[in-house]
């Protein structure tokens, strides 16, 4: 949960009144208003975890009137123009009658329809119908406004279609998933609504809303976008900013637990390789660490530490500029037209672009998701350092009974698996490629597996991190001697309000289950808020 996080109280739903199809949906009171334009990443979580309800903008309904206009122009004026009353792809070639052309859409979805593999998740699901919609909203795709505001509709009264993970290589944009998303708001398919897996035509007349009969350039429309890998990112986004702050808390607590020098992180040593990340690190740590007596240099023998702790601005800090330069990626992304043809309603210009490859996002989730694999390696070291007497000084795998008990052995395994498994989970997906469609479209991006790894190794760098916090925490049981920096100590004592110390060998699997939690809902975070440290807004 973040801090924007709204209560059920907020969320207004819109009505279960029908509307015909051919007119205008009834507006709806809504939390987020989109135009195309102004999207934000944690606005998007809201509607994707939160399902805080969503409406369209005034001037974005009128931005869709106008180019929609155009599209009817063309037909009226008998010219050619791609996916309006051509075939798609290499069928571009083939010209369609004006009696075809809604077939022709129709036909669209049916065929393009075809993905395999487990479903997404509701939370992708949400994201991916939002990011349509706003990407409509723009006003460049020549769609009625009824066809996003039936979308949006569907959003509100969680209608959520049954989305197959795989399917799209990233090209003429998810193709795949996001006609399977345009097949429920025809009424075909199928959707979850109520708890329930329901055929789409079903759900709709449940929730009093009537499916789209889709005219001339709609179809090509819904599917020709980002908005499937897009979905993925925003979402990798949010959630890998949480775990880097969380994993910079633990590491602090790493740094006491082993009685790490703090000179490491001295603003100076910063100042003169002064990457953003890096000095926000070291930032973050000197506040969390403030008023331990590490600042006291309790080993005035040992001159450093090893890598793990005294580069842990240097390795945290790229990870974090890695992150960054994705987020304003992604934030541009999703307040952009990717569709194919653009519509100029200005000049009434019909253009063939390539919005819609995916090469802008497969480039920065493979990134995104190194960021965090690299975050876990290191996670995973400190982990090692703290279950080995050899380098910790502490007991024998964080046990005063070694022998008879294992202690934190086998969790160091569980994480080493984990980190080796993010390894080849980062092997990019966005350098491959391989040519669809006769050749026609030659180069593809594969973002969407590139977006769909991502996910994967930031759920395993969740998992490595509370196997940290466990360590660290238990670590921390035989430092009781030495006062811990502010930081610390709060983030100490949530752990030891869900996970008592360990005396003696349990099943601990739960454990890590309860840590998995606190990681994964902030409380770390919330401790370190509550004891009035700010670690985001940091005078560097």
């Amino acid at each position: 949960m973040s801090d924007w996080a709204l209560s059920k109280e907020t969320m207004v739903r819109i009505g279960s009144s029908r509307s015909p199809e051919s007119t205008r949906l009834k507006p709806v009171s809504a939390h987020l208003l989109i135009d195309g334009e102004s999207l934000t990443l944690e606005q998007v979580e809201m509607v994707a975890r939160e399902r805080a309800a969503v409406g369209l903008a005034p001037g974005a309904v009128s931005k869709m009137q106008a180019s929609r206009r155009v599209v009817e122009r063309v037909l009226a004026g008998g010219e050619v123009a791609y996916g309006i009353n051509t075939g798609f792809g290499d069928l571009s070639r083939v010209r369609i009658s004006d009696q075809e052309v809604e077939q022709l859409q129709h036909n669209l979805i049916l065929s393009h329809s075809c993905g395999v593999g487990e479903p997404v998740n509701e939370e992708i699901v949400r994201a991916l119908m939002l990011l349509r919609a706003n990407a409509l909203a723009k006003g460049f795709s020549g769609v009625r406004p009824v066809v996003v505001e039936t979308l949006i509709a569907m959003l509100n009264q969680g209608i959520h279609p049954v989305i197959p993970s795989q399917g799209s290589v990233g090209a003429s944009g998810d193709l795949v998933p996001l006609a399977h998303m345009a097949l429920a708001l025809i009424g075909g398919g199928e959707v979850y609504y109520r708890g329930q897996r329901l055929p789409a035509s079903e759900a709709l007349a449940l929730a009093g809303l009537a499916p789209v009969k889709l005219q001339a350039k709609e179809g090509l429309a819904l599917i020709n976008g980002t908005q499937f890998m897009a979905a993925f990112a925003c979402l990798n986004v949010t959630d890998a900013q949480r775990l880097f702050l969380t994993a910079d808390v633990i590491a602090a607590m790493a740094v006491e637990a082993l009685e790490g020098l703090p000179s490491a992180f001295d603003p100076r040593v910063q100042a003169v390789r002064p990457h953003p990340g890096q000095v926000q690190v070291a930032a973050r740590l000197r506040q969390l660490l403030q008023g331990g007596e590490l600042a006291r240099g309790r080993h005035p023998a040992r001159v450093q530490d090893a890598y793990t702790l005294r580069c842990i601005p240097q390795v945290h800090g790229a990870s974090w500029d890695v992150l960054s330069w994705v987020r304003s990626l992604v934030e541009v992304e999703i307040n952009s037209a990717t569709d194919n043809p653009l519509i100029f309603a200005d000049d009434e210009a019909i253009i063939s672009g390539g919005n819609f490859h995916g090469q802008p996002l497969a480039l920065a989730t493979d990134a995104l998701a190194m960021a965090a694999a690299e975050m876990g390696s290191i996670a995973e070291r400190r982990v090692e350092r703290l279950v080995n007497p050899s380098l910790s000084g502490l007991p024998p795998f964080l046990t005063n009974h070694s022998g008879l008990n294992s202690g934190f052995m086998i969790p160091q395994y569980v994480a080493a698996a984990l980190a080796s498994e993010n390894k080849v989970l980062c092997s990019p997906s966005s350098v491959d490629s391989i040519p669809t469609s006769a050749n026609q479209e030659d180069h593809v991006s594969m973002g969407a597996f590139a977006a769909r790894k991502a996910r994967q190794v930031l759920n395993n760098l969740e998992r490595i991190l509370a196997i940290e916090l466990l360590c660290v925490a238990q670590a921390l049981e035989f430092r009781r001697a030495a006062q811990w920096g502010r930081g610390v100590e709060a983030a100490y004592q949530t752990v030891r309000q869900h996970i008592g110390p360990l005396e003696e060998d349990r099943l601990m699997y739960l454990e890590i289950e309860k840590a998995i939690e606190l990681v994964r809902n902030g409380s770390v975070l919330s401790a370190i808020r509550e004891a009035g440290i700010d670690i985001v807004n940091l005078p560097v």
